[in-house]
């Protein structure tokens, strides 16, 4: 069976219209972003904030254009708040996706978090966990993976800019100290890159524990000038570092290669936040489709 055999394509809603900045796209209807996921050929999407949170009204919109969701972001404050206030809301978020048929929660550390604050500095203020946050993240996490597990699904941890788990280390920190028959990884391969880490090596080192992949480029000399300038996050996105597959400095092919003899099975999902008003989200988001299906095209060639 070929890659595509195992691997679903989808694309994020982030493009259309950011969470963090709903200013960032708000003229893109859900209906408009949705049909134009189909339309540049991808079967999944993940879960943006103008997406009914009914799953039988969801299901209307989705299933006339053969879309599945295939996860949703969810906000823990595993090191910053009382246990009992991250499970009520997982427990919600678990049901509402286990309900759209979901497989995998993507769960990221929030506590500290500066990715949505527009003025701080991203690399000079990034957060570091104590020994005890540590302690609170990891027990936390492998208590989320228990609910999830009580409806068949998984989670997985979403390193993140501007966040407690970030660097390289620091992921390895997290999966040296949590149960891997509890917590997965998140693969993201644009926030490895704008780190500073390699994606590859990241990859490699945890494949058996990554369940879900989210593929997105960065524009280095954005990316470049963030560090230098001291610039926010959401100013970076702003500005432009992130970009889709294809149009950033990211080689995709030893990634997808390495995806492939990996054995990997699951979704793939392109999410590049951008200012839709500088960046189509239609033609990215095609383009990115495009630069995907002409690399497993080149490897099909290769392995005859």
């Amino acid at each position: 069976m070929g890659l595509e055999g195992k691997i679903k394509f989808g694309c994020a809603p982030i493009a259309w219209t950011n969470d963090d900045m709903p200013e960032l796209g708000s003229e893109n209807s859900f209906e408009q972003c949705i049909s134009e996921m189909a339309l540049a050929g991808y079967t999944g999407t993940e879960i943006g904030n103008k997406y009914p949170r009914d799953p039988e009204v969801l299901k209307r919109y989705l299933q006339p254009r053969n879309l599945e969701v295939a996860s949703a972001w969810f906000s823990a404050f595993l090191t910053t708040k009382p246990f009992a206030e991250t499970k009520e809301a997982f427990i919600a978020h678990r049901d509402f996706l286990a309900a759209m048929g979901a497989k995998v929660i993507v769960v990221s550390e929030q506590g500290h978090s500066i990715q949505g604050q527009m003025e701080t500095p991203l690399f000079q203020k990034k957060p570091v966990f104590t020994d005890e946050e540590w302690k609170r993240l990891t027990e936390g996490l492998e208590a989320l993976g228990d609910l999830a597990a009580e409806r068949g699904m998984a989670i997985v941890y979403h390193h993140h800019m501007g966040t407690g788990v970030q660097t390289t280390a620091e992921i390895e920190r997290l999966m040296e100290n949590t149960n891997p028959e509890k917590v997965s990884l998140l693969f993201d391969t644009g926030h490895l890159v704008f780190s500073g880490e390699d994606p590859l090596d990241v990859f490699q080192k945890y494949h058996s524990r990554i369940k879900h992949i989210h593929f997105k480029d960065i524009r280095s000399t954005i990316a470049q000038d963030v560090k230098e300038k001291r610039i926010s996050f959401l100013n970076a996105v702003k500005k432009g570092a992130f970009t889709v597959p294809g149009d950033g400095v990211i080689h995709f092919e030893p990634i997808l290669q390495a995806i492939k003899e990996s054995g990997y099975e699951g979704w793939i999902v392109v999410e590049a936040e951008q200012d839709p008003a500088q960046a189509n989200p239609f033609e990215y988001a095609l383009k990115a489709r495009l630069y995907i299906k002409q690399i497993l095209s080149s490897m099909r060639t290769a392995s005859k």
